[in-house]
């Protein structure tokens, strides 16, 4: 598997969302090597970038006519947007816009590979893609959709601006991340390493029951191959900061696999049901940590449980 896209190169090309920049043959390459192109549909496509933090952040969006609402997707650690088209072509088929964009350090975007110095970056890209729609006068409501470190990031922004925020739809959370399984060998490992090394490789996991994703991210050129400790770092301060926020009356929808390797999940469902109101949660015995790229028939369960209560809503 080879790309025809160079991400330092696409990335430099790109201009706001908002100008509506017509899709390059560099970037028809790069979301038809995803599957973003979504051939068959009629949709208005941009790809476009916005400055924060001293970061080049790659944005996307897919608008569908008469769209209703709009879903924000915040992906997952070592991820990137091009990994969510199943997801993506479900709020599509809901009637919805689409508006996402690769983390920091992560896909398109500049920075260190999966490095971040600080959680309240991750915050400031929420607020730039925001902003990104506003400008786009993108339909409301605006429902907030994050798996992993993503779930992270919506969790954080809900639980500290949620009363002010413009996205005051639905949360959808996808494998939540409020702290990664056996975090306490994990903050063993960084402080031992920190003084000596700033990451270790990377050791890919089956994160999915799904073997041809698993191959697909062994070849994926937007991948990382380490870890971090600055992010090892930057998320044991997160998860203080969560531990002491503030409750929000917002209910989300919550999905969790039972067969999730990558976080503590029994824990976090404690802290999200304390945090929250009455989150709603459905539970996949089966289901590994990658919910996005799951086997057809866990998202099939799963995308049935999100549009029934998501319609349920007043759109």
């Amino acid at each position: 598997m080879s790309a025809t896209f160079d991400p330092d190169h696409l990335r430099a090309s790109l201009r706001p969302l908002a100008e509506w920049q017509p899709l390059s043959v560099e970037a028809l390459a790069y979301q038809r090597f995803y599957g973003l192109d979504f051939p068959g549909r009629m949709l208005r496509r941009g790809l476009g970038r916005f400055g924060v933090d001293g970061y080049e952040v790659v944005s996307q969006v897919w608008w569908p006519d008469q769209a209703k609402a709009t879903l924000f997707m915040f992906h997952g650690f070592y991820d990137h947007t091009g990994l969510y088209r199943h997801v993506i072509e479900w709020a599509l088929d809901q009637g919805f816009a689409v508006i996402a964009c690769d983390l920091p350090g992560h896909g398109l975007s500049s920075g260190e590979r999966a490095s971040i110095k600080d959680f309240a970056e991750y915050q400031h890209t929420l607020e730039g893609l925001l902003a990104e729609a506003q400008s786009l006068d993108l339909p409301q409501p605006w429902h907030l959709c994050g798996q992993s470190t993503g779930g992270a990031i919506v969790i954080d922004h809900v639980l500290n601006h949620g009363a002010d925020s413009p996205a005051q739809g639905q949360v959808i959370l996808l494998s939540p991340l409020v702290r990664p399984r056996a975090w306490g060998w994990s903050q063993l490992s960084y402080y031992l390493l920190k003084p000596f090394v700033n990451g270790i490789a990377r050791r890919f996991s089956e994160n999915s029951n799904d073997p041809e994703f698993l191959s697909f991210l062994q070849a994926d050129p937007l991948q990382a191959l380490r870890l971090p400790t600055a992010w090892v770092g930057a998320l044991a301060r997160w998860i203080k900061r969560i531990e002491a926020a503030p409750n929000s009356p917002r209910r989300p929808l919550i999905v969790q696999g039972q067969s999730d390797m990558t976080v503590d999940w029994e824990h976090n469902l404690e802290v999200l049901k304390a945090k929250f109101d009455r989150p709603q949660v459905l539970m996949l015995p089966e289901a590994r940590h990658h919910l996005a790229n799951e086997t057809v028939g866990l998202r099939r369960e799963y995308f049935g449980f999100l549009t029934k209560r998501i319609k349920g809503r007043n759109l």
